[in-house]
This record gives C-alpha cells, sequence and structure tokens, in this order.
C-alpha cells in the first residue's frame, strides 16, 4: 500500500464515521465478509486480497476505497480472533441490527462475491460452517427485502 493511504487510514480510523463516505455501507460490507473469513480459523492474506479485489469490483477501481474495505474487514476479523469483545455471535446481531434499521443494505448482501473466500477453506466443518453462513445471510436478505416490500 502506499504511504499516503496508510497516513489516510491512520487518520481515517480515528474520525472514520465523519471522513469516509457512506460510512455505515462499508462498514455494513467489512462485517458481512469479517463473518465469512473469521469463521475460518485458517485464514490468510489471500482472504484480504479477495476482499480487496470485491472492493474494486463494488467501487469502480476505487483503490483507497477498496482498501478501507480490506482494513475494516481486517480489523473486525482481528478483534474476533483476539477475543477483543467481538465473536461471530456478537458480528451476527450486529449485521441484524444494521439491516433492521437500514433494510437497503440487503441489496449489498452478494452472495456470489463469497464464492472465492469459500474456496480458500480445506477443512469440511469450516467449509460446511462458512455454507451454513452464506445460506444465513441469503434468508435474511429475502427476508429483509420481503418484509420491506410488504410494508
Amino acid at each position: 500500500m502506499r504511504l499516503s493511504f496508510r497516513i489516510k487510514h491512520h487518520f481515517f480510523s480515528a474520525f472514520r464515521e465523519l471522513f469516509v463516505h457512506h460510512h455505515g455501507s462499508l462498514e455494513f460490507r467489512a462485517k458481512i465478509l469479517a463473518l465469512l473469513i473469521a469463521a475460518n480459523n485458517e485464514a490468510t492474506v489471500e482472504s484480504y486480497i479477495i476482499v480487496k479485489k470485491i472492493g474494486l469490483n463494488i467501487y469502480k477501481d476505487n483503490e483507497d476505497r477498496a482498501n478501507l474495505l480490506m482494513i475494516s474487514t481486517k480489523e473486525l476479523v482481528q478483534k474476533v480472533k483476539d477475543n477483543n469483545g467481538l465473536y461471530i455471535d456478537t458480528l451476527v446481531n450486529s449485521i441484524q441490527r444494521d439491516l433492521k434499521a437500514a433494510p437497503r443494505y440487503a441489496h449489498k448482501i452478494d452472495t456470489q462475491q463469497f464464492e472465492e473466500l469459500l474456496s480458500l477453506s480445506f477443512d469440511e466443518d469450516t467449509i460446511s460452517y462458512q455454507e451454513n453462513i452464506v445460506d444465513f445471510l441469503k434468508n435474511l436478505k429475502d427476508e429483509t427485502l420481503n418484509t420491506k416490500n410488504n410494508t
């Protein structure tokens, strides 16, 4: 990463909510990606490379925004792994709360983007766990969109 981005990242980390355009949307995406990565105890650097690739696709080659997505995701995964007050269940509850507060975020759950992340897992139990998470996210998205359309 460029030095200028690193400096911006440290500054934005302290004031992210104020300076990052659509911060909530980026954080929501980071939570979803962190949920899948944290479910794999053998998560590697490749996971974050894929997250950046997803970010570049979502944000139309805006490298700074893709890097922010990658770093936010990495921070969340690290909190889960360090047992730093964030657990997978807490992450799931946070995603559900975000969707209840902003149902439009359901459109940001694109389960096809998860395929590459799932391909990094080799343990059958981990693969099954991640597939269950993807199914949960699909159902949550459908449920949110159906509720939103019925109101």
